[in-house]
């Protein structure tokens, strides 16, 4: 009885270890697409590194997969600190949130980027349904 318990133990050993594999991969990966969006829009990646911030299910083209989040802080002109966010499904980019970089831009070159909006709110219609009546 002792030797199933013992294999038991191995086997569940064995799954927590490729399991830590796995995610340390993902995080890998992560770090570098991190590196390349930073790159791509021009602004410093912090502390090198990313954490893995959530997990979720998602259904895509019938199938479940398993979609990461990622956070990572990065510097727009070294003088902050700005939450950045991307997730992975499998090895693939699902989405990237970075912060706002117009905001931050020096005085001369705020001055020739185009006029802030004076609403930020986007109006939203009411959704009718077939028979016209609101949801």
């Amino acid at each position: 009885m002792s030797e199933i318990s013992d294999l038991i133990l191995l086997v569940a050993l064995l799954a927590i270890i490729g399991l830590w594999l796995q995610l340390s991969r993902g995080r890998e990966q992560a770090a570098q697409e991190a590196r390349a969006q930073c790159r791509q829009h021009g602004l410093q990646l912090l502390d090198e590194s990313v954490g893995l911030r959530g997990v979720r299910l998602l259904r895509q083209h019938g199938r479940l997969m398993l979609e990461r989040c990622y956070t990572f802080e990065v510097s727009i002109d070294g003088n902050d600190r700005e939450p950045g966010k991307l997730w992975l499904i499998g090895r693939t980019l699902s989405g990237v949130s970075l912060p706002p970089i117009q905001s931050h831009l020096p005085g001369l070159l705020a001055e020739h980027a185009p006029p802030p909006a004076t609403d930020n709110v986007v109006p939203l219609r009411p959704r009718l349904r077939k028979d016209n009546t609101l949801h």
